[in-house]
């Protein structure tokens, strides 16, 4: 199937849509009867998590125990991390023991837990599923909340790696106290109480480093209670191995994501316009730590139920057909857009309509 070519100039979206769909998931059926052990979905699943989360615990008792390299830890542990966001994925579209909620509900604690930076997963399966109804609209929340369709500048750069830095933003933009009241009451309830304690901890690592540095340039030193220099010390080995990757993921993952996806002039359910292939050789740091999203995550919007490792194998069948179905491919001048499908005079700045809630 994936072999043949309909012509798209006699297609319309929803049949170029359609299309797409069809090679996409015969590939995936030739790769299953291929590869049987493919077909073992739960178990598939289960067996990546395992192996992501004993990575990010051997890296990090290798660093603790002093034969890892800071910096390899990091580095390490941000692209496991990466794996469990896929699988959060996957089991927000229940791929994953979709019969038994004890398993895919442990499964859904365990990633979260390796992604503490995160909104709570099970508020943000309804935010997801909003998210392919109404991709690239005002409504698209997921979407917004990480920068999609946001003006490039300063305030861009500084919300797309950090959830808590772009809740502050856009309660500051709120024109009212009933919105600014809003947007804070949302952060809370889905960021409580691991993204809480994950970015109020990076941002203690980053103050007190800083006035150490400041001091230290001033040609002073600050004299820190012991109890504070105790709890840095936590900080510090967290700051490595958990806080610091996740916040090197959630940058990669915002800046490619928000930047793949189209916002604001798109039509309505189509779905040829909703994403870009965003795969440039120069974006390959980044996606490294968001496991290669700009290249395959826009399969998923034309097959949603294909997990995340069958997505990947099917890549280079999926981007063939993509192409002659008029999918956009490294469409940079997004960057200048706003991420409008076409250039608009005086792009402005929009008002999120409720704050951080699709943090990924």
């Amino acid at each position: 199937m994936h072999g043949t070519c309909a012509s798209p100039e006699r297609l319309n979206a929803q049949q170029r849509a359609a299309h797409i769909r069809q090679v996409v998931l015969a590939r995936g059926d030739e790769l299953r009867q291929r590869y049987p052990i493919l077909r073992h979905q739960d178990a598939l699943g289960a067996g990546i998590l395992a192996l992501a989360l004993a990575g990010m615990i051997g890296s990090a008792l290798l660093y603790i125990d002093g034969y890892l390299a800071g910096w390899a830890c990091l580095l390490l542990n941000a692209f496991f991390a990466s794996l469990t966001h896929e699988l959060e994925h996957d089991l927000i579209h229940s791929m994953y023991f979709r019969k038994q909620r004890l398993p895919h509900n442990l499964m859904m604690g365990l990633v979260w837990l390796a992604r503490p930076s995160t909104i709570n997963p099970w508020i943000r399966r309804h935010l997801h599923l909003n998210h392919h109804k109404v991709s690239g609209s005002e409504a698209d929340m997921e979407e917004r909340a990480i920068t999609n369709g946001e003006p490039w500048g300063l305030a861009r750069l500084l919300m797309v790696g950090d959830n808590v830095m772009s809740a502050f933003i856009r309660l500051l933009r709120a024109k009212t106290w009933v919105h600014k009241r809003s947007i804070l009451k949302r952060t809370l309830k889905v960021y409580f109480p691991l993204a809480l304690l994950h970015w109020g901890a990076w941002y203690v690592f980053l103050g007190f480093h800083g006035a150490n540095g400041v001091a230290s340039l001033l040609g002073t030193s600050i004299d820190w209670s012991a109890t504070t220099l105790a709890t840095m010390r936590v900080i510090d080995i967290a700051a490595v191995v958990i806080i610091g990757p996740n916040v090197l993921r959630t940058f990669c993952l915002h800046f490619i994501s928000s930047n793949m996806h189209y916002y604001g002039d798109i039509e309505p359910g189509n779905v040829v316009q909703q994403t870009q292939v965003l795969n440039p050789w120069w974006l390959w740091p980044l996606q490294a730590f968001c496991f290669n999203f700009g290249s395959s995550h826009g399969i998923h919007h034309f097959v949603v139920k294909e997990p995340f490792y069958i997505r990947q194998l099917t890549v280079p069948v999926a981007h063939k057909v993509m192409r002659e179905m008029g999918v956009r491919f490294n469409d940079f001048g997004t960057f200048g857009r706003a991420n409008r499908f076409v250039r608009q005079e005086g792009v402005v700045r929009e008002q999120a309509p409720a704050g951080p809630a699709g943090a990924m």
